[in-house]
């Protein structure tokens, strides 16, 4: 059973706002706890401020409470445009629906506010509770990655799973649009 599963958390009080000057603290701890460094590696320097320029990084906040990050990258090249996301969450809150409503709202602001018509995923193929959390949002496997990144030891390497959001079959409700389902 995963640390903290439990009952579906209230996410009425989840909030996804832009970083503020603090939050690297709770977010290094979060980062560095086995259940999150196993798929995230250590935090670069410069976390989460500087290390990757490149991706919008939100943080997740539940009651106040700061409950990880997420962090989308928007590909500019208009014939290639697309969003690659990705999170992490405390542990402690792990396995009750919080991963899940995080990537819902992070989908609909880029489906509809930023214009994508996909968006991609890689979780590790060994992620078992991540991919279950993205195949609730509508993503779906494309393809395994073979040997695709470096495990956190650095001694080898596992594979990756792509998975995809296209908006056209996405079953992720779209604003101003009833869903069929």
């Amino acid at each position: 059973m995963p640390t903290g599963a439990g009952p579906q958390l209230d996410t009425s009080s989840l909030v996804l706002r832009p970083l503020a000057a603090g939050d690297e603290h709770e977010l290094l701890r979060i980062h560095r706890m086995p259940e999150v460094l196993r798929w995230w590696d250590a935090p670069d320097p410069g976390f989460p401020f500087a290390d990757e320029p490149e991706s919008t990084r939100l943080t997740v906040e539940l009651a106040g409470a700061i409950a990880g990050l997420v962090q989308f990258y928007e590909e500019p090249t208009p014939k290639y445009r697309h969003a690659a996301v990705d999170v992490f969450l405390d542990p402690a809150l792990h396995g009750r629906g919080l991963g899940t409503e995080v990537m819902r709202r992070v989908v609909r602001h880029l489906l509809d506010e930023r214009g994508h018509h996909r968006i991609t995923i890689d979780p590790a193929v060994a992620n078992l509770a991540a991919i279950k959390a993205y195949e609730r949002v509508g993503f779906q496997a494309v393809g395994v990655m073979r040997s695709y990144e470096r495990d956190v030891d650095g001694t080898g390497w596992h594979d990756g799973l792509l998975m995809e959001l296209i908006a056209e079959s996405s079953s992720t409700p779209r604003r101003g649009r009833r869903s069929r389902g």
